[in-house]
């Protein structure tokens, strides 16, 4: 039997600005999928109800992959594809296998020998990037930082450093209720000529991206980021 083929379906922060964001191409091959494995399936479905699927969403197949899902049970999330369904891998918001548990299905569809297709769509990392005016040759995803606040700061002052040392733009993101925490803590710690990129809510009408030496923001209005989809980058 042929295999089914997992689709990694990028997902807009909001659902005011679809057209914007996603392809009409995108929207009309997830239109048709029935099967999907879902970071939230809450936020799945509002997404599937707003472009409008073929079926109901009430009648279509979710499979929970998050944080607390176990590497045992991956191989009965791709169970359809097996029997030869495609299947649209979704993240809460943003893409796939980037900075969420997406990247497991991949590569266990890979193993299995299906073909694992990555839709065109948004991508807060690298929009943040080509906004910032920073190093776009070389750069580095550091994912999330530490939550304790010492280890937080220490791995501030070195990424700090590596970028210094490799010119290299250091990208990284924060629990969105612990984005203004992670603020004070680079403006505190940082050089005052190393450059931050603020990228919030990234391809919303509410998105913001500006960048500034440290010392720049230490004398500006600092943008509220509680709650806010953030990505931070910075270059020393």
């Amino acid at each position: 039997m042929t295999l089914g083929v997992l689709y990694m379906i990028p997902v807009s922060l909001g659902d005011d600005n679809l057209g914007k964001v996603l392809p009409a191409e995108v929207m009309q091959l997830v239109q048709n999928l029935e099967y999907f494995v879902v970071e939230n399936e809450k936020s799945a479905r509002r997404f599937l109800s707003t472009i409008k699927t073929k079926k109901p969403v009430r009648e279509l197949n979710f499979q929970l992959l998050n944080e607390h899902t176990d590497d045992k049970d991956l191989p009965k999330l791709i169970a359809p594809l097996l029997a030869g369904y495609d299947i649209g891998m979704l993240s809460e918001a943003g893409c796939p296998g980037i900075a969420d548990p997406g990247a497991a299905l991949a590569a266990i569809a890979h193993r299995k020998g299906a073909r694992v297709t990555p839709l065109v769509g948004p991508s807060s990392i690298l929009l943040g990037l080509m906004a910032s005016g920073f190093n776009g040759q070389q750069f580095t995803f550091l994912g999330y930082l530490p939550s304790d606040k010492s280890a937080r700061i220490s791995k501030l002052k070195d990424i700090e450093r590596q970028s210094e040392r490799l010119n290299q733009t250091q990208i990284f993101i924060e629990t969105p209720y612990r984005n203004q925490h992670m603020l004070e803590d680079i403006l505190s710690n940082c050089n005052p000529t190393t450059r931050l990129c603020i990228a919030k809510n990234v391809s919303l009408v509410t998105e913001l991206v500006i960048s500034k030496t440290i010392a720049e923001w230490k004398k500006s209005e600092l943008p509220d980021l509680h709650k806010q989809p953030t990505v931070f980058l910075l270059l020393a």
